[in-house]
């Protein structure tokens, strides 16, 4: 109510909202007011122009023109609003098929829009009109599925950009289903740009109805529109300008009206359609998901995830592209892995592999890759989206976009426990709370009623740390959980990761570029480079005991409280790898100071030590000296780039 007061308020607001109201309120009343002197025939008055009589004259019956245009409102208003429907519905079904049918189905589908599209409206809408045959039903549904290709483009595009948002990964995650992601958590993202376009459908219809009765291909006597009254006007225009004049002002009017009315009736939804739109009903979780999981668990004891020679693949131009290169490792209960590297090196990619987050056209591969014992390489089941939505919990770098903006925070994570836990609506918000709470978040009731934007930065990643919470995760993956935050902030999330994982038992895994912070909180590192592990150990033995030129060149490039302010930085030289040209032996050796012609041939195995650290070089452990480079150097470099 308060935002149709705010657009009321505005100038175009106030005359678009009357100015559609009248359409509409005519269309309504003319017929029942009206119709009898639309349709008395006057034959001593035979195209009569404008008097006192008759505003507009007569036509060749005598009838009055006028008291016909107003009475053709509601044919008028019905048909276009009836072919905008179908646009809509149809244009709605085309947009969403890649989404919901995957990238490969719906490429089909986006080859036809993109044709269909290519192609001016009128050209459709005459096609389809001789299909389904002269009249107005026929009419309705040319210029409906004339008009639905725009439409579906349109949707196409704002559908592509919300799924790939941190909170439709978030909720894919959780488990939840294609259709229920679509209904709450995409669409109602894009509702005002879909009312904008659809109202603004709704004025174009109008003109394109008035064409085709004018044409004949439309409304038929004896019915009429005001094409039909256009098309008798426009004999008699050198007689009575005014015949055609009345029913092409008329069509003006009502399409300006709803173009206007497109733009405050957006501003006045915006985000309160979310609640017009129904939650599907819950798919009930096979009763044997928590049965086979607990089985699988103390059959592996405590190993919570085991990946085996994962790869991940997407298609170039000039072949596969590998951005993940067969790695292995596992992560026991309690355990805090690090996963660190420059940007490209895998790390993120990898979190997405493990959550089932890479989708196509980019393929997943493993000889391993188990959650609590479960094969996450089967295809996709409802014990399996139950597995993950309950014991599986992601938390994306940025906090701004890991919640749907148009839905209140308790809502969203109430949704876990509604979907997966059986749980009411009013269970679940109180669970909801609850979470809230253990996250530290003051005043969680009062908090869960609030929209995302209410919160801070902090806030919001503790909302989302707490909505993995909703569960009972036996995982975190944390993929660079601190970047958007100021440093207070940042250790206050750390903090709260560090207390829930030991006083939940809880593994985790921490994607960070920081290898500081991973060497904090941290039992275990896995150094990145070019989509493989080049270095596996201790989180204590990172500062003094790592083995690979590139770990000793990551550490040595972050200053500390020690680090001399009037001493040149120490930089790893030259840029990460591109993952569409990796060359043959070592990656990492065009940037390696130890680097020997073997280092550029062959690529060192992943070994382990008697110490059970893993390392892939031909020279580790060996001395090195890391680059030194003057600041203004390298602030040029980056300047450049």
């Amino acid at each position: 109510m308060r935002r149709w007061k705010g657009v009321l308020r505005t100038p175009l607001g106030l005359a678009a909202t009357a100015l559609t109201i009248g359409v509409l309120v005519l269309a309504v009343v003319a017929p029942i007011l009206w119709t009898d002197e639309a349709n008395a025939v006057d034959t001593s008055d035979i195209l009569a122009g404008p008097s006192a009589d008759h505003w507009a004259g007569t036509d060749n019956l005598g009838r009055d023109i006028f008291y016909r245009t107003l009475v053709a409102t509601r044919l008028s208003v019905e048909l276009a609003l009836s072919a905008t429907i179908i646009a809509v519905v149809a244009g709605l079904v085309l947009g969403t098929a890649a989404f919901l049918l995957g990238r490969r189905s719906g490429r089909l589908v986006s080859a036809g829009i993109n044709i269909a599209v290519a192609f001016p409206g009128i050209l459709l809408a005459l096609f389809f009109a001789v299909i389904f045959g002269v009249g107005a039903t026929g009419a309705v549904f040319a210029i409906g599925l004339a008009g639905a290709p725009g439409f579906g483009r349109l949707v196409q595009t704002l559908v592509a950009g919300i799924g790939s948002r941190d909170f439709v990964a978030a909720a894919r995650v959780a488990g939840v289903g294609r259709v229920r992601i679509l209904f709450r958590h995409v669409l109602p993202n894009i509702s005002e740009p879909l009312v904008v376009n659809a109202t603004i459908s709704a004025g174009s219809a109008l003109l394109a109805f008035a064409g085709l009765s004018f044409l004949g291909l439309g409304v038929q006597q004896p019915r009429y529109d005001w094409g039909r009254l256009l098309m008798d006007g426009i004999s008699s225009i050198y007689v009575n300008p005014a015949a055609a004049l009345a029913p092409g002002t008329a069509v003006l009017v009502a399409g300006l009206a709803f173009n206007l009315f497109g733009e405050s009736v957006a501003k006045a939804l915006g985000v309160g359609v979310v609640g017009g739109i129904p939650a599907l009903p819950r798919v009930p979780a096979a009763p044997e998901a928590e049965e086979v999981a607990a089985e699988v668990h103390h059959q592996h004891d405590d190993v919570v995830l085991d990946v085996r020679d994962l790869e991940v693949t997407f298609p170039g131009p000039r072949g596969p592209i590998r951005p993940v290169r067969g790695i292995t490792f596992a992560v026991r209960r309690g355990e805090a892995v690090g996963i660190v590297g420059e940007s490209g090196s895998g790390k993120s990619l990898t979190a997405l592999a493990v959550s089932r987050l890479v989708g196509d056209p980019g393929r997943v591969d493993a000889s391993r890759l188990e959650l609590l014992g479960t094969d996450l390489r089967a295809s996709d089941s409802r014990a399996q989206r139950r597995l993950l939505g309950t014991s599986l919990s992601m938390v994306f770098q940025d906090p701004m976009t890991s919640f749907n903006p148009t839905l209140r925070m308790g809502g969203q994570l109430a949704e876990v426990a509604r979907h997966h836990q059986g749980m009411d609506k009013k269970a679940a918000l109180e669970r909801a709370v609850d979470r809230l709470r253990s996250v530290r978040i003051t005043e969680p009731q009062h908090r869960a009623h609030q929209y995302p934007h209410e919160f801070s930065g902090g806030m919001r990643q503790r909302a989302m740390i707490g909505m993995g919470l909703m569960g009972s995760p036996a995982l975190i993956v944390a993929d660079e959980p601190t970047t958007a935050l100021d440093v207070t902030v940042q250790q206050q999330v750390l903090d709260l990761l560090a207390a829930i994982r030991e006083a939940e038992d809880v593994a985790l895994v921490l994607i960070s570029h920081d290898v500081t912070v991973v060497g904090e909180v941290c039992d275990r590192v896995l150094v990145m480079y070019a989509g493989k592990i080049v270095e596996d150990l201790p989180a204590g033995d990172l500062a003094t005991e790592a083995r690979h030129p590139y770990t000793r060149a990551l550490v040595a490039a972050v200053p500390d409280m020690d680090t001399d302010l009037d001493e040149p930085l120490a930089v790893i030289p030259g840029r990460p790898v591109d993952p569409a040209d990796v060359p043959l032996g070592c990656a990492y050796a065009a940037r390696c100071p130890l680097a020997t012609d073997r280092c550029r041939a062959e690529q060192p195995p992943l070994e382990t030590d008697a110490a059970g650290r893993r390392v892939a070089c031909w020279h580790a452990g060996e001395p090195i000296d890391v680059e030194i480079r003057d600041r203004e150097d390298v602030y040029e470099e980056v300047e450049a780039s």
